[in-house]
């Protein structure tokens, strides 16, 4: 009888998803932050100032003001010779808040304002160069923000913190993209900062006499490609592979829900595929190792759909060859995007719901695995029993 299994044996598959397990508790925990209301957000534009900040943070008659991101209020203004002033609110428990400038959307190689009050009730505000993901690659002190003479200021006011700043552009400062996060945990002695809890990327407009913030739908691209890669690469193709491998005793049923949930997986990867590509184009990204796994693993996808139209038949001589091919192939192509989503996961910067939700897909495709691998082992166990002989009594 003809070997169809695709995918991966036991070990093998129990492997990948310990590998990616790993690598997802390593990256670092997160936490996600409370929902804000936009009304009470709005409130803060009302404030005075002038009570609790010094000039020139404290003239806010000038100033533009717009709720950006959960209890995030902005405040600014702009001059004629490019001085943009700053006041970031937030309502604040513990740890730090920031405020950060980039030149493509994403966190790498940006510059933050951070603001945070330490347990001994101080006021610390401090520009980093987010010169990677890790903590220890965010510098204190370090940035490319041209920040003016004015002093930045940060202070606690009832249950909000003010962050304010002041820069000076070369040129007029129109769309911008910006950061925003924040960390429940206080930063070291060192004002090194632990991982942020929560972050969001807008696209602001600080050009005068617009005060609309539209948020960029950059984020809602990375979810999408998110969402699509975790689903095709980390649920339907392992399931696809697992019907190829467990349900040969109920072929040829096993065979079109096979070939039906690969396709549909595939289908589903390819749209992550197109999703980071349009994603490339805009931020243009350095992320080569995400990028040359994606276009790795297409290249395989496309490979076994190819497979799938050259497939010898069962009595010809190559076929043991064809096999071998796609389960290989297979194999090597679900290690890899289950690596890349890892891999995304930490690129990304996703909150810990990303991370508890593919632990959660992982976690239902490996007891899925062992389940109907023990009950595979079970029959044939059974088979293996061979029937008791019949003897004669002797006369």
């Amino acid at each position: 009888m003809e070997d169809s299994r695709f995918m991966v044996s036991p070990l093998g598959f129990v492997s990948v998803l310990l590998l990616a397990v790993i690598l997802i508790v390593f990256s670092g925990p997160r936490v996600s932050a409370a929902v804000s209301n936009d009304d009470e957000t709005a409130a803060f534009c009302n404030i005075d100032l002038t009570t609790f900040l010094p000039l020139p943070y404290s003239n806010s008659s000038n100033m533009h003001c717009k709720p950006v991101w959960k209890t995030y209020v902005l405040q600014y203004s702009q001059t004629e010779d490019h001085v943009v002033t700053i006041v970031l609110s937030a309502v604040y428990t513990t740890g730090w808040v920031g405020m950060g400038f980039s030149k493509n959307g994403m966190m790498l190689n940006s510059s933050a304002m951070v603001g945070w009050i330490n347990k001994e009730g101080e006021a610390r505000i401090k520009q980093y160069h987010l010169r990677g993901f890790e903590p220890s690659e965010v510098i204190p002190n370090k940035g490319e923000l041209p920040l003016t003479n004015v002093p930045a200021v940060v202070v606690l006011h009832g249950a909000t913190i003010y962050l304010a700043f002041q820069l000076k552009f070369a040129d007029h400062l129109a769309h911008q993209p910006i950061l925003f996060g924040f960390g429940s945990r206080y930063p070291t002695k060192h004002n090194h900062l632990y991982e942020h809890d929560d972050k969001t990327t807008i696209m602001f407009d600080f050009s005068a006499g617009s005060v609309s913030a539209a948020p960029d739908n950059i984020g809602h691209m990375k979810k999408t490609h998110g969402v699509l890669g975790l689903f095709g690469w980390g649920l339907i193709l392992p399931y696809g592979a697992i019907v190829a491998r467990y349900l040969k005793h109920r072929d040829p049923l096993q065979y079109y829900l096979h070939i039906v949930i690969q396709f549909v997986g595939f289908i589903i990867a390819l749209a992550a595929v197109v999703v980071g590509v349009e994603l490339y184009h805009r931020l243009h990204a350095n992320v080569p190792t995400h990028r040359g796994i994606g276009i790795f693993v297409l290249v395989l996808s496309v490979l076994q759909i190819l497979a799938f139209f050259a497939r010898p038949n069962k009595d010809s001589k190559i076929r043991k060859y064809w096999n071998w091919y796609h389960h290989w192939v297979g194999r090597i192509a679900l290690f890899f995007g289950a690596v890349n989503i890892v891999l995304g996961i930490k690129i990304g910067g996703a909150g810990n719901e990303w991370k508890i939700g593919y632990g959660f897909v992982l976690a239902i495709v490996l007891i899925t695995t062992i389940v109907l691998e023990a009950l595979s082992t079970m029959r044939r166990s059974e088979k293996t029993v061979p029937p008791s002989a019949f003897q004669m009594n002797p006369l």
